[in-house]
């Protein structure tokens, strides 16, 4: 299985690519579709890889006792359970305009389907890769289904035990290679005591043939940050154009400038990871040049003294001479000259060193290794 694949067409995920940003509209868009591609366009404006929404057919999510139950919160858009939902959800047809509407400006559009039916509809529509909730991520014959259609697939974790994850990943990878999985803690909003990123780390070692991801429902930007430089390769957050609107998931969202700050961020931090080779970079001579040391003599020594260590010290120096890191290097070697305190001790100073005209650094740091 790989640990980097195409999530979207042309789009890599995992490996080195750049972490894939997912704006989580979800039902932010109170039922109103021009509200909807508003969204999708400021998800596109502040750099986001990609607009998602949640679709659901009802009758297939609920049971109809719980459509038809009182729903008197302050968040909602009818008297039941029913009718609130089914104010907040988009049938096919205008599902399609958003999908039309997000390929002609030239963003992914995707959606969760939670339910059966939903993702049947989304395969039909085509959308790049199937989402799964939270709330389903525990459905195992949903998973194997939506694996079966060999369409690349990212699961949320929120509400799941490591156990039933590791379920997960045994049922989707039987039929599909090609998912992610994310790390999520499923309230609105999330206290930063819950968010537990070091999930993405265990997650890591327990699937490390997979991406791994985070869903974050905290409120701010540092933490989804956090996650990616502890190497969440999906950040997807809800977002919103006023936190203060109806709908609980307003206050777990983020608001078009904090996105667009978001999405900058992470790409700074990925900037910054840069490469785990240790070792001095060309922006760093000029450094080195005025403040790195040398090794000097301690004392006055004459020519053809034994070097001793109690003989040298370090300093800034001028002339630039041997690194400090060969100091050791340079005990036992005679002097071919006389030296005076405080002097740069040069390797042409030193009887035999680099006679086959080796750099002399390159010549100590083999005698290093000898000693």
């Amino acid at each position: 299985m790989p640990l980097e694949f195409e999530l979207c067409p042309g789009r890599m995920i995992g490996g080195s690519h750049p972490c894939f940003i997912i704006a989580e509209i979800g039902q932010n868009h109170q039922g109103d579709i021009e509200i909807a591609k508003k969204m999708i366009k400021m998800a596109k404006d502040v750099g986001a890889d990609c607009a998602k929404f949640q679709k659901s057919e009802l009758e297939h999510r609920f049971n109809k006792k719980a459509l038809e139950r009182p729903y008197n919160s302050i968040h909602s858009f009818g008297k039941t359970y029913g009718e609130h939902r089914r104010h907040l959800e988009f049938d096919h047809d205008q599902y399609r305009e958003l999908k039309k509407y997000a390929d002609e400006i030239g963003i992914y559009f995707t959606a969760s389907g939670i339910d059966e039916m939903a993702m049947e509809f989304l395969h039909e529509l085509d959308v790049p890769f199937f989402k799964i909730a939270s709330c389903d991520a525990n459905n195992l014959p949903l998973l194997a289904k939506t694996a079966k259609k060999n369409r690349p697939m990212v699961v949320s974790s929120g509400m799941q035990s490591l156990e039933t994850m590791r379920q997960v990943y045994k049922t989707v990878k039987e039929f599909n290679e090609n998912f992610a999985i994310l790390q999520c803690t499923s309230c609105y909003p999330l206290d930063p005591g819950n968010v537990n990123l070091q999930v993405i780390t265990e997650y890591k070692k327990e699937f490390p043939d997979i991406p791994i991801g985070y869903s974050g429902h905290e409120q701010g930007i540092y933490i989804s940050v956090a996650a990616v430089a502890m190497g969440a390769k999906i950040v997807e957050r809800h977002v919103t154009l006023d936190r203060t609107w109806k709908g609980r998931d307003h206050m777990a969202s983020l608001e078009p400038e904090e996105l667009g700050m978001m999405v900058r961020t992470i790409r700074l931090v990925e900037q910054a990871m840069g490469s785990p080779e240790k070792q001095m970079l060309g922006c760093e001579k000029i450094s080195q040049e005025k403040l790195g040391k040398s090794v000097v003599a301690k004392v006055n020594i004459a020519k053809g003294t034994m070097l001793t260590l109690d003989m040298l010290t370090v300093k800034v120096s001028e002339p630039r001479g041997i690194p400090p890191h060969h100091i050791k290097c340079l005990v036992g070697m005679r002097s071919i000259q006389d030296v005076e305190e405080d002097d740069t001790i040069l390797p042409s100073y030193l009887e035999g060193l680099c006679k086959d005209n080796k750099d002399p650094c390159q010549c100590l740091g083999e005698r290093r290794r000898q000693i």
